[in-house]
């Protein structure tokens, strides 16, 4: 990408006035992509990304340039307005690297952007095509096949020069029912740190069904009442609550500067003695997975929870700096033009000692929360609003009737305190992770759970 002869001349430009650490992310990125609705091709997309970051630090004063000219005279410009705004301070530095290489814990089998549009437009076809037969008020099917062929080098002036490639695929559909002037939809959207022999494992067809399944629960649901009762919650994309509500306020960029409601907690009781949750970028072939964060640390498996007592933090090169503690390898960021922060890979509440088919059996009355939606939620307090995009109600200890129009409200510490069940069903789910640094993979996961009282939104 950059040659080690050239990346040493620009780290020593943007170092030359002050700053006591400067490093280089360059960054290649093939996206492709085939949109398809109701069985016809919508868009065929095939663009490059490339383009170069560097970031100088003074303490935790940080100054951060990027460009997408990657000749030399495009580099040692960035690097130049790079050392211009750190100060005036001149110094002589020469900036020696040394290439790594790191265990490759993903590799890809058929890269997605170097096979055939045709060959993945019939993927997403048989997915969209099952989605639409599996029922006659399927009255819409979109979906999408995407695919990313990521290769990024970062060096350092501690002496690091290192690349790395990483290859993920992603299915997704959506399918609308409609009945008598009524219109649901439902659907589904895994995908994995793989190439197209993520469909060795992955079935595209059961993908379109259970998008038009879910449509159609929701097409004969009724409203969910509003109310504070006990709900459980499926495992999956169950995780997302964890992963917004309280991941996030694990995350060094809130809690280094007391913006973080765990701030100040190490050490502390703060969840139910049953909950253990774990941030884990090593699951090889995971959708969060990476070999190296985006600033050229290790991955590793980081225990956050462990038996209620919060035991880490994720930590970034500049939250380290902040905190006076080790990087977790959670330093991450969505292309060249972002400078990294503290992120989390793949995150999720891990198995409890509890069945599942008594944790539905132990409740009276209650909700049911089979699928979850998006949400919103406020890191400082915690507080948080999810969508309930399948739920059911439960009554005497059997899941009963479908209900819809339902929502999660409370706030991250109370709802890590009211877990009381926790199953042994782990299973994680896909989605995109937006924050500072912009939109990152990541996996939520976590076994079927049993939250005591929760305020449910409804009608």
């Amino acid at each position: 990408m950059i040659s080690r002869a050239l990346t040493e001349s620009v780290l020593t430009c943007a170092m030359s006035t002050g700053a006591d650490f400067v490093e280089l992310y360059g960054e290649i990125t093939r996206n492709n992509a085939i949109a398809m609705v109701d069985g016809k091709i919508d868009r065929v997309s095939d663009n490059l990304v490339s383009g170069v970051g560097i970031r100088a630090f003074l303490g935790t004063r940080t100054v951060f340039a990027s460009t997408s000219d990657m000749s030399r005279e495009g580099l040692l410009k960035c690097a130049a307005s790079v050392a211009a705004a750190m100060g005036e301070l001149k110094k002589d530095v020469s900036v020696v690297l040394n290439e790594r290489m790191f265990p490759n814990i993903h590799p890809a089998k058929v890269i997605p952007t170097s096979v055939d549009a045709k060959v993945r437009a019939d993927l997403l076809r048989t997915a969209c095509f099952a989605a639409k037969e599996y029922d006659e008020a399927i009255s819409q099917v979109s979906g999408s096949l995407a695919g990313v062929d990521h290769t990024i080098l970062v060096a350092n002036t501690e002496g690091l020069y290192t690349t790395d490639r990483h290859v993920r695929t992603r299915i997704a559909v959506s399918s609308v029912a409609s009945k008598d002037g009524e219109t649901q939809s439902g659907s589904d959207a895994p995908g994995a740190g793989m190439g197209l022999e993520f469909f060795d494992i992955v079935d595209p067809a059961a993908v379109g069904r259970e998008a038009s399944r879910q449509a159609m629960v929701n097409l004969r649901a009724s409203y969910c009442p509003a109310g504070t009762m006990m709900v459980a919650i499926e495992n999956g994309f169950g995780g997302v609550i964890f992963h917004e509500a309280c991941g996030h306020s694990l995350e060094a960029t809130s809690v280094a500067i007391g913006a973080s409601q765990m701030a100040g907690k190490l050490g502390q009781q703060i969840a139910n003695p049953k909950v253990t949750a774990i941030d884990d970028g090593t699951i090889p072939g995971a959708w969060g997975s990476v070999n190296i964060d985006d600033e050229g640390t290790p991955t590793q498996r980081n225990v956050l929870i462990e038996n209620g007592i919060l035991k880490g933090y994720l930590i970034d090169r500049l939250g380290s700096r902040r905190m006076g503690m080790p990087m977790t390898g959670s330093g991450r960021r969505q292309s060249y033009t972002y400078e990294a922060t503290s992120r989390m890979t793949n995150t999720f509440i891990a198995n409890g000692p509890d069945k599942n088919e008594d944790i539905i059996a132990s409740m009276e009355n209650g909700l049911y929360c089979r699928k979850m939606g998006g949400g919103s939620v406020n890191p400082l307090t915690g507080a948080f609003n999810f969508s309930v995009t399948e739920g059911y109600l439960v009554k005497n200890g059997k899941i009963c009737e479908p209900v819809r129009g339902a929502s999660l409200i409370g706030t991250g510490s109370e709802i890590l305190q009211n877990i009381d069940m926790v199953g042994q069903n782990l299973e994680r789910a896909q989605g995109m992770c937006g924050s500072a640094s912009g939109s990152v993979p990541t996996d939520v996961g976590q076994p079927l759970i049993r939250v005591s009282t929760i305020t449910v939104g409804g009608r």
